[in-house]
């Protein structure tokens, strides 16, 4: 099973932007040295400390991000979670995406995505009621201009005429693809799409797991694919010496970066998927921290954390899991390292053992 970090660029009060990327590009060198198999990096636009954002980032142009870390790194595979595709050219993505292959020697795994929320598509002047159709035709032309020596493509939004891209991609036919899901028609729109999936346990609870997997499974098997695809669980870990502490500790960034999330759902536009949306808002309106410990994040000690990494193992037949070690951000970051510390030595064994 593959066992990766998840990054999304933290930008804390107090902290100068080269101090975010010297951490970014730090925390990079101390993943690859404790043994994650790879490392993820979100994309966030306009998300300044101090902001109404979810969390502050200077994680605008991952692909630039993942760049660097690939020049430092020589094992450690790269991944984006994730590009959100709407809101560039499907043509200069391809490009650089490939680029970038061939820089990190085909450790590229590329995430993609359009967004819970319409923050960045509004600071883009994109339409956010677009973004399922931009998604689709922007994914057919990359994958085009990655398999084909030319192509025209003439969509709603996007046309091409006669186009030779190049480089193509060190990886044949391309980098592997996971699409972020959140809805039951993007868990059933991936499937169809012969994606890998790629769940956030902070939006979809444990109690949903099983079901929202069995769609995107049932609509890759009526698609034709091979096998049932790969799942990945982003979920907020943390480990420490006792089950006390590992409540404890994180517990003061917890709920308010719940209660940011209720906001940001109250915030988006009522248009469009606004039941879904209005939902999830109420049902964090009474989120307690007990049901946060049972539902959305797995802390604890080295037993307790093995114990139920395996549990959802076995019962969604995950092909990894990415880390969030700092849900939040109210952690030190001293009780972070021991906690990644004792999660590569004591946890990731196991779970290694198990698979």
């Amino acid at each position: 099973m593959d066992i990766g970090l998840m990054m999304d660029g933290d930008y804390r009060e107090g902290q100068t932007q080269r101090e975010a990327f010297d951490a970014v590009l730090t925390t990079a060198d101390l993943a690859e040295t404790l043994g994650f198999d790879s490392i993820w990096l979100a994309e966030r636009h306009f998300s300044p400390p101090g902001g109404a954002a979810l969390i502050s980032s200077i994680g605008s142009a991952p692909l630039l991000l993942a760049t660097a870390i690939a020049t430092r790194t020589s094992r450690l595979r790269i991944g984006t979670a994730v590009l959100l595709l709407p809101l560039g050219h499907p043509v200069r993505l391809a490009e650089e995406v490939a680029t970038l292959d061939h820089l990190s020697h085909g450790r590229l795994d590329l995430g993609i995505g359009r967004s819970s929320f319409p923050r960045a598509y509004d600071g883009y002047n994109i339409p956010y009621e677009e973004s399922r159709a931009r998604f689709r035709e922007y994914l057919d032309i990359m994958r085009l201009a990655w398999t084909q020596s030319r192509f025209s493509y003439a969509g709603a939004f996007y046309t091409c005429q006669d186009l030779e891209v190049l480089p193509k991609p060190y990886q044949n036919p391309h980098p592997p693809l996971h699409q972020a899901a959140a809805t039951r028609e993007t868990f059933a729109a991936a499937g169809t799409m012969g994606l890998s999936l790629l769940v956030a346990l902070i939006g979809t609870p444990v109690s949903e797991l099983a079901t929202v997997t069995a769609v995107y499974q049932a609509a890759w098997q009526t698609a034709g694919h091979p096998g049932q695809g790969d799942v990945r669980l982003r979920l907020p870990i943390y480990v420490a010496d006792t089950q006390h502490h590992a409540q404890a500790d994180p517990q003061p960034g917890v709920m308010p970066y719940y209660e940011r999330l209720r906001q940001g759902y109250l915030r988006s536009p009522q248009r469009f998927e606004s039941n879904e949306r209005t939902a999830r808002a109420a049902q964090l309106a009474t989120l307690t921290y007990e049901e946060v410990l049972q539902e959305r994040v797995v802390f604890g000690t080295p037993r307790h954390v093995t114990a139920r990494l395996r549990t959802l193992q076995q019962a969604l037949g995950l092909a990894g899991i990415i880390i969030e070690p700092n849900i939040g951000g109210g952690i030190a970051l001293d009780l972070v390292a021991r906690s990644m510390d004792l999660f590569t030595q004591e946890v990731a064994p196991r779970l290694r053992e198990q698979a």
